[in-house]
């Protein structure tokens, strides 16, 4: 559990730099900065090569930490949470605390809370949503394993987390539902 917590104190020291890491999250290996820090996320988007104005993932700890990155909680939101058997993405209309370059051109940001243990440590001790997007270049696969992911990524990122490297496990990308036109949250991606 040691050599876990070194981990996350790593992660974390390396977000707190304004800085990109390449770390393991409750999908796919993904890259990643402070949410709130507009060059940290600069730096990550042209490292992987992405678009400026196109939005990532932002991973949050709790509903308190997602409700600070969204102008509007819906309603149904707790329930929602409550009954997902799987990592969900929610895209909400953004507040001013996240960084405009994770927003979308329509106004939301894709929150996702977070239950992988490694992910929720990170986020928690860092007090602020952690960017997840990916860790490969556009038109490319995501890198489901440690293996999967593109050398000049793992050579470009600040930090790349020693933890679940020889992890083979294959899951699927998070589940994705929007705050529809009339209020209600719709499926966007099952």
């Amino acid at each position: 559990m040691k050599y876990f917590q070194q981990e996350v104190d790593a992660a974390v020291d390396t977000l707190l730099l304004q800085q990109v890491i390449l770390y393991p999250t409750d999908t796919v290996w993904g890259l990643g900065c402070d949410a709130e820090v507009p060059p940290a996320v600069e730096k990550l988007y042209k490292l992987k090569g992405r678009e400026v104005g196109k939005p990532s993932i932002v991973l949050v700890a709790d509903l308190a930490m997602l409700a600070r990155y969204v102008a509007q909680v819906p309603t149904e939101l707790e329930a929602a949470l409550a009954a997902q058997t799987r990592p969900t993405t929610y895209i909400l209309p953004a507040s001013r605390a996240i960084a405009p370059g994770l927003v979308g051109p329509d106004g939301t940001v894709g929150l996702r809370i977070v239950h992988d243990e490694f992910c929720f440590k990170m986020v928690r001790r860092l007090g602020h949503g952690v960017v997840s997007t990916s860790a490969n270049k556009p038109g490319q696969p995501a890198p489901a394993v440690y293996d999967e992911i593109d050398p000049a990524l793992l050579r470009g990122a600040d930090h790349v987390v020693n933890w679940r490297r020889d992890d083979a496990t294959r899951v699927a990308p998070s589940r994705v539902v929007r705050l529809g036109p009339s209020g209600a949250l719709e499926v966007v991606r099952e």
